[in-house]
């Protein structure tokens, strides 16, 4: 009899810590979603790898693209040239792509954008990351010149899908 009660007990005991502790999770997980189509695109100051400092403000009045990606991600690769392309047509139109790298060594991502010519900034600290919550790799995000979010795209884009949504936030 005595036993029971003490096993009784014992699994009461950890029922109660498992309901507590799902319950203190829900209450303090962290609230960011993804931001949305409309919002202000949060600010941001990275270093690109020569070391020049970019703040997402200072774009005002131009469109931009961010596009967080990693070298190890395939769909970020084979985006990269398309990217590339559509900087070099439509940067005399008003139109900036940062490429903001997940926290990766300075040495692997150049080796990855040796031919890239827009910035390539690195989120050592994945804080830029976390603010904007990015998941899945790639996640490009369509700023429009007023610094509003036009689109997001979730995954790799082909040629077509980046002029398409460049062409949204082209400045007047």
């Amino acid at each position: 009899m005595r036993k029971r009660t003490v096993f009784r007990t014992v699994i009461l005991a950890i029922m109660v810590f498992g309901i507590s502790y799902t319950i203190y999770n829900t209450f303090t997980k962290d609230t960011n979603q993804l931001i949305k189509v409309g919002d202000v695109s949060p600010d941001f100051v990275l270093e690109d790898l020569d070391g020049v400092k970019h703040k997402l403000s200072d774009y005002k009045g131009k469109g931009v693209v961010l596009n967080f990606w990693a070298t190890y991600c395939k769909p970020c690769k084979e985006e990269m040239p398309d990217l590339e392309g559509n900087y070099n047509r439509f940067k005399s139109k008003g139109i900036e792509i940062l490429a903001i790298n997940n926290a990766q060594t300075a040495l692997e991502v150049e080796t990855f954008t040796n031919k890239i010519s827009f910035p390539i900034l690195i989120d050592h600290s994945k804080a830029v990351f976390r603010s904007y919550n990015i998941n899945p790799l790639p996640t490009t995000i369509f700023i429009d010149s007023e610094g509003k979010v036009k689109k997001i795209h979730l995954g790799g884009m082909s040629n077509s899908v980046i002029q398409e949504n460049i062409e949204l936030i082209l400045p007047k």
